[in-house]
């Protein structure tokens, strides 16, 4: 009996051990890691509707994300500051439990208030950092600290006459490195870092941070290979490792599946912006709508880790009519358009006839991607369909299935 007391002891003492080990390796590991190539993450909003929150991470986690990068805002804190603490903290805590790590960002270049950068703002500013960063920094759902989102990208600076840019530049960049000091001094453990615009203005704090930070939006493969090689290159020399925070937009001739393929090939975590296809961005930004469709699934299949087929020798083309299908599809639709023609008993074709006719040649045409996709047909199908019968304006139903019978004709180069 004494014996298998001894034994269960033991046995609790070691799972104790164990367990505490484990904890101690993974706060020493993960605060700052040495490569940050797992890292693939979203920007996003720090909402405080958790059920909104939850949704979104669900979307996000079906397509093995692990990380999101919010903003912070001076101004949403003094509202209430320990309300605003209080938000921030669940959000990265509800992240955490869905496995979820967190950058948050205190200060956002893009809209920098030159007041900001006076001596006079100072107390002010450590008042909301210091509240933040305590407030936050036992956290385990904290992945590392922005402190400072695009430093010089802003009116400040980029609008500034000639003369007054390098002056402008140095005060932004003495602000920047006052806060990554100060925060380290409020934070010794958490990794830090600065999100700058381009590689080019990581020499300004690669000596302080712990992660080199780029964005890129470059419209050409080739550009965007050289921010990989200039943040490379100062990775190799600083022994930093480096992390490309804000990439992809469609409306900066940045696609996502071009930046995904380029990262993976150099290894780098990446943070897409951004998650959801919705509010001031959703025209040119975001993977996701909410009610969990897609706008484009290449999108999609990039972050899974699949890329479209660019190699013009191995493509095999789309024959939608290999089996029969786009001429039966045309059959139907020629019978659809062609209204009863008894002159004395007029019979028009009903709707739902015309968007059966219509449906297989959209299928047929969005299978074999040759559409334009911005509205695919089939959503303006599904838009009718959910019309009561009598209320469907028929001419441009008609309209809509004769130019889809032109574009398979074409397609198929039937005559």
């Amino acid at each position: 009996m004494f014996c298998l007391m001894m034994t269960a002891s033991f046995r609790f003492l070691l799972r104790a051990a164990l367990v505490l080990a484990a904890v101690v390796v993974s706060v020493r590991a993960e605060k700052p890691l040495k490569d940050y190539g797992f890292i693939r993450g979203v920007n996003h909003v720090m909402t405080g509707d958790v059920q909104v929150l939850k949704r979104d991470l669900g979307y996000a986690k079906r397509l093995q994300l692990n990380s999101t990068r919010i903003w912070l805002s001076i101004e949403e804190f003094e509202k209430d500051p320990q309300a605003y603490v209080s938000r921030l903290r669940e959000y990265i805590r509800v992240s955490h439990e869905l496995g979820f790590s967190t950058m948050p960002i205190l200060w956002n270049g893009n809209y920098l208030n030159p007041d900001t950068l006076q001596p006079a703002f100072r107390s002010r500013g450590d008042v909301y950092v210091k509240a933040i960063v305590e407030g936050i920094k036992g956290e385990p759902g904290l992945l590392m600290w922005d402190v400072m989102n695009e430093p010089f990208t802003n009116d400040y600076h980029d609008k500034a006459p000639e003369a007054e840019r390098p002056p402008r530049k140095a005060a932004i960049t003495e602000f920047v490195r006052g806060q990554v000091a100060y925060v380290r001094s409020l934070d010794p453990v958490n990794a830090i870092t600065v999100g700058h615009t381009f590689p080019i203005h990581l020499e300004t704090t690669a000596d302080l941070v712990d992660v080199l930070c780029f964005h890129d939006y470059a419209p050409l493969r080739s550009v965007v290979e050289e921010a990989y090689r200039v943040a490379g290159e100062l990775s190799r020399k600083t022994g930093k490792p480096m992390l490309n925070s804000e990439t992809g937009c469609l409306g900066r001739a940045n696609p996502y599946d071009m930046v995904l393929e380029i990262a993976e090939r150099h290894r780098t975590g990446w943070y897409l912006f951004n998650l959801m296809i919705e509010g001031y961005w959703g025209e040119i930004h975001g993977l996701i709508y909410p009610d969990g469709t897609v706008r484009d699934p290449a999108a999609i299949a990039a972050v899974m880790g699949f890329y479209r087929n660019r190699d013009v020798q191995s493509i095999i083309r789309p024959v939608p009519n290999r089996e029969g299908h786009a001429e039966q599809a045309l059959q139907a639709i020629e019978l659809a358009l062609r209204d009863g023609q008894d002159a004395f008993h007029h019979r028009k074709t009903p709707t739902e006839a015309l968007l059966d006719a219509a449906e297989k040649a959209a299928n047929l045409l969005e299978a074999s991607e040759s559409v334009p996709m911005q509205v695919p047909p089939s959503a303006r199908i599904r838009f009718w369909r959910g019309q009561p019968a009598g209320e469907r304006d028929r001419e441009a139903i008609r309209d809509f299935t004769y130019e889809l019978g032109l574009a398979l004709k074409k397609q198929c180069q039937l005559f």
